[in-house]
């Protein structure tokens, strides 16, 4: 009776046996067989993270903060204060530099002045130079007639038609011409010398006024550079965002050149996908993407192929691998693809943050 009872039972637990191994191989193969039919068609990945604009906030001039209007993760608009710095010393520069433009001016019109002069005074030489040659030209008249004169009563005066007075006074009269000719043509030599030398003068004052020109575009530059560096005290958001982790306090000296901290742009962002280069060959500019952020699990975000990394992340690395240094292992490469999303209005888009780590699927044409 005992072995008819035990029978029976190993008959029904190897039926159940069977009904659930076929369960499980059924359900096996089910699930294998639409895993290869997606694995077809798709393309996934988690080695995917969202990306987007970070602009570093960075000083064009070293100074000490006085003012710090901004807090960690504090929204900000393109254009409003975040910091600003000491800026007495900028603010004595550029009034120094105002100061010698002002002076770099007065010079200016002081030489213009001077040339004035200069000019005024050429032609006041050569009018006198112009006035000379006319008396000249008289005293050589008179010198010429002194001289018909005196001949005259040269001859006269051996046959005693005139006085020996009369001779004299020819004589003299001849003499007085000849000398005033003299003196005057001396003075047309000085004439003629200080007329050169104001020319040259005024051609020295002339030259004097291009160099204050010059001069004085040097001190507008100048002050243009000192007005530039004053505005540099004052630092402002480059785009609309939220601000990353503060690291300046009020009293700190900042170098020029160097990113205390970042500010997050509210633009549009993507997703960086890092795919197997196994991965790559079926995929398109354009293809249809679905993205599942770990941080909104449940909803898939629409999006689509935008571009392929020109190289594998590994050639980007601060050490690029070199294949023939030692011993070679083969590695599978990975190269980031970028994706953009379909609906950047999304309300669920705005939230997301730069770094935030994804699954995409890539839909395959």
């Amino acid at each position: 009776m005992e072995q008819q009872k035990t029978a029976p039972e190993k008959k029904g637990r190897s039926k159940v046996f069977i009904i659930v191994l076929v369960l499980l191989l059924l359900g096996g193969g089910t699930f294998g067989i639409s895993k290869y039919i997606h694995g077809l068609h798709h393309e996934e990945t988690d080695d995917a993270q969202i990306d987007g604009f970070i602009s570093p906030v960075i000083p064009r001039i070293s100074g000490y903060v006085t003012e710090l209007r901004v807090q960690d993760n504090q929204y900000v608009k393109e254009g409003d204060t975040l910091m600003i710095l000491d800026d007495r010393d900028l603010k004595i520069k550029l009034e120094q530099a105002e100061t010698a433009l002002q002076t770099a001016n007065n010079n200016l019109l002081a030489a213009r002045a001077t040339t004035t002069v200069a000019h005024d005074n050429v032609a006041t030489s050569q009018a006198s130079v112009s006035t000379i040659d006319a008396q000249i030209a008289e005293a050589k008249i008179t010198a010429w007639r002194t001289s018909q004169d005196y001949a005259r009563y040269e001859n006269l005066i051996k046959d005693h038609s005139v006085t020996q007075q009369q001779y004299e006074q020819a004589l003299a009269a001849k003499q007085t011409a000849e000398k005033q000719l003299e003196v005057l043509e001396d003075q047309k030599n000085q004439a003629s010398r200080q007329t050169s030398a104001v020319a040259s003068q005024s051609t020295a004052t002339a030259s004097q006024i291009g160099i204050n020109n010059a001069i004085i575009r040097q001190r507008e530059v100048d002050v243009a550079d000192a007005k530039l560096n004053l505005s540099y005290t004052v630092i402002t958001a480059p785009e609309n965002g939220l601000v990353s982790k503060v690291n300046v306090q009020l009293g700190q000296y900042l170098q020029a050149g160097q990113s205390f901290f970042s500010i997050v742009h509210d633009s549009d962002a993507w997703v960086v996908a890092n795919f197997k280069e196994t991965q790559l060959k079926k995929m398109r500019i354009g293809q249809a993407v679905t993205v599942s952020v770990d941080a909104f699990a449940g909803h898939e975000f629409e999006a689509k192929v935008s571009s392929f990394a020109p190289a594998t992340g590994a050639r980007f690395a601060l050490l690029p691998p070199d294949n023939a240094s030692g011993n070679f292992v083969k590695v599978v490469q990975r190269l980031p693809v970028k994706i953009e999303f379909s609906n950047p209005a999304d309300s669920l888009v705005k939230k997301l943050r730069p770094g935030m780590n994804c699954v995409v699927d890539v839909h395959l044409d």
